[in-house]
């Protein structure tokens, strides 16, 4: 059986159909016989061409149209046409016919269009609030968000100013204990130091003539080694000086490694920070998702086509927005 029926085309959410002559068996997209026309129910436009006479031809010779096929000559008036012709009328007869169920259409379709226009401004008012609603949920997750570090926050300083508090207490503690036991040990040394100075004392008083001997021939043999060891010392303290030297040039060493180092990785992120302000200053500045319907709307109609490269995501799934770009490519 031969059929008339659809075939469709076009890309995801932006589907035309072409209006076919196939074979009942082959499939949707299969291998056709003849193209009759074209539908577009998606633009605002609602484009719909056919061949008349070749539609008039197939339908003559007992091709069968599918369901939306037959409601879209049906609206046309093809079918009414055909109606006519089988009943023997004239082409007089059925032009006039023809023109009278015309101009019943055009009132009838008027009614439709104001319909069409409220449902239009239904459909965006309902996009609209949702888009409010979303902002809204937005702005209150964002709240919530800041009300939480907010705590967050002030929980830790709460516990920074206690940790803070008892490390004081304990120090304090740990001071007064000391002190403490600095007195007792300087007053027992105090009582034990009183009888050994009195017994010191008489005991020098009787050594005192041998010990000044004595004194004499140590500071004789005392005064030889002094020397050297003031020699040893001065030797010691040029040694000291020389290591402290190669202990700041080592120092200043290791403080320009990191300088150097950081001036490498600035040369290096420099052509990265240029590319990522290069892919800003391409990028759209607003994109449709960022505003209401009306607004996005308004904006693509008086918007040249060059300047909206970007503005339409491909997650824009607001209807009304979607037939704005499209009848917009297609001017």
């Amino acid at each position: 059986m031969i059929k008339i029926r659809l075939q469709r085309k076009g890309r995801k959410k932006r589907p035309f159909y072409h209006i076919v002559v196939a074979d009942s068996r082959s499939p949707r997209d299969g291998r056709i016989i003849e193209q009759l026309g074209r539908f577009d129910n998606v633009s605002e436009s609602k484009e719909l061409t056919y061949d008349e006479e070749r539609v008039m031809h197939w339908l003559k010779i007992g091709a069968q149209p599918s369901d939306t096929v037959r409601s879209i000559f049906k609206k046309e008036g093809i079918l009414y046409k055909m109606h006519l012709m089988r009943w023997g009328k004239s082409d007089e007869e059925i032009e006039a016919a023809l023109e009278e169920w015309r101009q019943a259409r055009e009132e009838k379709s008027k009614g439709d269009d104001v319909s069409r226009k409220a449902k239009q401004q239904e459909i965006l008012k309902a996009e609209e609030k949702e888009y409010k609603k979303q902002l809204e949920e937005k702005a209150a997750a964002a709240a919530k968000e800041l009300e939480r570090k907010k705590a967050q926050e002030e929980a830790a300083k709460a516990e920074a100013e206690a940790e803070a508090k008892e490390a004081d207490e304990e120090e304090k503690a740990e001071a007064k204990e000391e002190k403490s036991d600095d007195v007792e040990e300087s007053e027992a040394a105090a009582e034990t130091a009183e009888p050994k100075a009195e017994e010191k004392e008489e005991a020098k008083a009787e050594e005192a003539p041998a010990e000044e001997k004595k004194e004499a021939k140590a500071e004789e043999t005392e005064e030889a080694p002094a020397k050297e060891e003031a020699k040893a010392d001065d030797s010691e303290e040029e040694k000291k000086a020389e290591a402290k030297e190669e202990t700041a040039k080592e120092e200043t060493k290791k403080e320009e490694e990191p300088a150097k180092a950081e001036a490498e990785e600035k040369k290096e992120a420099a052509p990265k920070e240029e590319k990522k302000a290069e892919e800003k200053e391409e990028a759209p500045s607003q994109v449709s998702t960022d505003m209401n319907a009306t607004e996005a709307i308004d904006h693509i109609k008086n918007t040249p086509l060059d300047d909206l490269k970007g503005f339409v995501p491909e997650d824009e799934d607001r209807v009304t927005v979607q037939r704005a770009w499209d009848s917009k490519q297609e001017e």
